[in-house]
């Protein structure tokens, strides 16, 4: 855990102004641990966190997963063309950013007084290549063109759930139609055993992908306690050993469940429709 002390307390609503998402209150902590670092917080749950001096620095565990995988699918400095459903303070996109410059990259986030507070108090790479939309996820998804995206992460919560029309059949195939061929979807799900959350999310993947795992600590698969989550879905063969490796070593140790393993956390879910 990381030392912090407030920096600033932001966004506060009243009674009848109208936001996109009802954020009470959107905070931005110092980490002290770290020259120039920052935890940004909305209503009082830690959301993101980024290194403004070291964007690839990581420290919430999901995030080293995500970070993992993509070190795993693309050698440092191959563009990786990635859209982000879900932006918060943008930590994987500023990740991507610095490990592989060249890629192009859409942030939506759907809170427009969110996306100014974080480019006001957390500065992002000045770059063409990145964009951050205010728009909602699927909706500018749909915008987007055909084979256009190597890598979709929907890491978007309202309320601590992932919105219902961001994990449906129809969703996950609009996904599968804008990445290129051997693209990939990852997804960060909290959840906890018996895994109902989870195990929708793996119901509609699985029957559009041919190719899916699911990363977590030991400790969550085996419902010791409530966790993240990461899915991994492709159509094309995923590099499961290098991943596994790769998140078995880092700071939150964790394993991989992949083909029919990973299938059959959702046996029993019927896969969401619109």
């Amino acid at each position: 855990m990381t030392r912090a002390s407030r920096l600033s307390i932001v966004a506060r609503h009243t009674p009848g102004e109208k936001y996109p998402v009802d954020y009470a209150t959107a905070e931005i902590e110092r980490d002290d641990t770290r020259r120039n670092a920052f935890t940004l917080l909305l209503d009082g749950v830690e959301s993101s966190h980024v290194d403004l001096d070291d964007p690839t620095y990581l420290v919430f565990e999901y995030m080293q997963w995500f970070g993992g995988v993509i070190d795993c699918l693309r050698p440092a400095q191959t563009p990786m063309d990635t859209v982000h459903i879900g932006g918060a303070a943008a930590t994987l996109a500023r990740f991507v950013a610095v490990t592989r410059p060249l890629s192009r990259q859409t942030v939506f986030e759907i809170d427009a007084a969110l996306v100014d507070l974080v480019r006001a108090k957390l500065p992002l790479p000045k770059s063409r290549r990145l964009r951050i939309r205010v728009a909602d996820g699927r909706l500018g998804l749909a915008a987007l063109p055909t084979s256009s995206a190597d890598l979709i992460v929907r890491d978007a919560f309202a309320d601590a759930e992932v919105p219902q029309h961001l994990r449906t059949v129809e969703f996950t195939l609009l996904a599968k139609e804008i990445l290129r061929s051997g693209g990939v979807y990852m997804m960060n799900v909290a959840d906890g055993v018996p895994f109902r959350k989870l195990g929708l999310d793996v119901a509609a993947v699985a029957g559009v992908f041919t190719e899916l795992a699911v990363i977590s600590e030991p400790a969550v698969f085996r419902g010791r306690r409530h966790g993240n989550l990461v899915v991994v879905a492709s159509d094309s063969p995923l590099p499961l050993d290098a991943i596994a490796a790769k998140v078995a070593n880092g700071a939150a140790p964790a394993r991989v469940r992949a083909g029919g393993e990973a299938r059959a956390m959702g046996s029993g879910h019927r896969p969401p429709r619109d």
